[in-house]
């Protein structure tokens, strides 16, 4: 099948073939016909099937079409959960409109507002945003969407996840109730279903692929391995040659700058991605990472939904994610658009029930291998948490120790920040199943 086929400005066509695209992937060729149509749509699919040009190409296509005099003010919301993303998104936007004269802005934290008010006030004909930081300058009566036609939901449950439902009501609340309403989502849950009786009319529903399950290009498989090897682990696996372009994933911001401090260490040049991180150093380490200026990126969750970077070869769970979504997103970052990557989880014995969990929810094992030439009884860690933890441990005794002992109160036990009875501990319940 042909782009040509589906109903595209001629102009957005001959972007479309600029950009080195010769036929649409199937959530585009399900999803622009209907868009174009005018229907309101969920789109579920995997990441890396092309869900940004599912919805960014029949958007632009019906705003080329309208009549000059009718462009003036905001036509086009995009709402997206991070800041990685909104720009992604932007980039992609401006590639398809090249031809097109179409204003594009972006509103997001960790930067300046007035920039993004100035752009808002102008009437800019797409705006991409995160919902915090477009509410907060909604709020300044810097935005005015009385215009606007369309309104596109992109990874909407990952917005679920991170809290953003009541922004985004409060956002549709002031929006035009007549408008195009368009959802993409990598998972439609019931809470994701819920949504289309609040925000759409007789929406049509796109699913591509099996539901939630990790892309079929992406190898998967398991290294178990005990924790205080894991750095020396990934040091013997980036040696490698085949690792060109390896994503690392950490579940904690401070274990992502150690990671990436032991592998600068050995040699290996490195960048990371956090929510720590500012905007510029965040932007200057995916344009590090995507120009090839270093060959690891070790990041947090909040790349798993912002990074579209073509050619990453490997995905490394340095940490396992605590949540099946997040495992599904973070390998969905190779193996896009039909290439070849793989997926590499490192398993200590405190993961084996999230790694059965995992296994039960995508309905097969993962393999489990042994890092060939790895000497798992001789390798010297490059860092030992447990270690760590005893001589903390041991400085907060001693610590203690040198202070005078307080007087013991008769009363009960209270809780040390609301002042209120002390709760007992959880039982300790699986992650997996809250």
């Amino acid at each position: 099948m042909s782009f040509s086929i589906l109903g595209l400005d001629a102009k957005i066509l001959q972007a479309v073939t600029e950009a080195g695209y010769t036929e649409p992937t199937p959530i585009q060729s399900a999803a622009i016909p209907p868009i174009i149509a005018g229907h309101d749509l969920i789109g579920i699919a995997q990441t890396g099937t092309g869900k940004t040009a599912a919805f960014t190409l029949p958007m632009l296509t019906k705003l080329a079409q309208l009549p000059p005099g009718s462009r003036r003010g905001t036509k086009v919301l995009v709402l997206a959960p991070t800041r990685e993303l909104v720009v992604q998104i932007e980039e992609n936007i401006r590639a398809y409109a090249k031809h097109l004269p179409l204003t594009v802005a972006t509103v997001f934290g960790g930067v300046g507002e007035h920039p993004q008010i100035r752009a808002l006030r102008s009437g800019t004909d797409v705006v991409v945003a995160c919902p915090g930081r477009l509410l907060d300058l909604m709020g300044q009566r810097a935005a005015d969407f009385s215009q606007l036609k369309y309104l596109v939901l992109d990874e909407a449950d990952r917005m679920l996840d991170m809290g953003f439902l009541p922004s985004i009501r409060r956002i549709v609340q002031q929006l035009p109730k007549v408008r195009q309403t368009l959802m993409f989502s990598a998972t439609l849950s019931k809470e994701i279903e819920s949504l289309t009786h609040e925000f759409q009319r007789a929406p049509k529903i796109i699913q591509i692929g099996r539901r939630a399950n990790p892309a079929e290009t992406v190898t998967q498989f398991v290294y178990e391995v005990p924790k205080h090897l894991k750095p020396a682990l990934l040091l013997h696996l980036l040696n490698d040659p085949k690792m060109e372009m390896v994503l690392v994933f950490s579940r904690m911001k401070h274990a992502a700058d150690r990671v990436a401090r032991q592998l600068e260490q050995k040699g290996i040049r490195c960048a990371t991605l956090h929510s720590n991180r500012s905007q510029n150093q965040r932007l200057k380490a995916l344009k590090d990472f995507k120009s090839g200026a270093v060959r690891v990126l070790v990041a947090t969750d909040i790349a798993a939904r912002g990074i579209d970077v073509d050619g990453i070869s490997h995905v490394i769970n340095y940490d396992f994610p605590m949540h099946v979504e997040d495992y599904i997103h973070r390998i969905g970052r190779t193996g896009r658009a039909n290439a070849i990557g793989d997926a590499i989880s490192f398993v200590t014995n405190e993961d084996h029930s999230e790694l059965r969990a995992l296994e039960r929810f995508i309905g097969r094992g993962i393999v489990r291998k042994k890092a060939e030439g790895f000497n798992y009884t001789a390798a010297a860690p490059a860092y030992n948490p447990a270690e760590e933890d005893s001589r903390l441990t041991r400085g907060h005794q001693q610590h203690r120790q040198q202070r005078p002992a307080r007087p013991q109160s008769s009363g009960p036990s209270r809780h040390p920040q609301s002042g209120g009875p002390s709760r007992p501990q959880s039982s300790g319940q699986s992650r997996w199943r809250r």
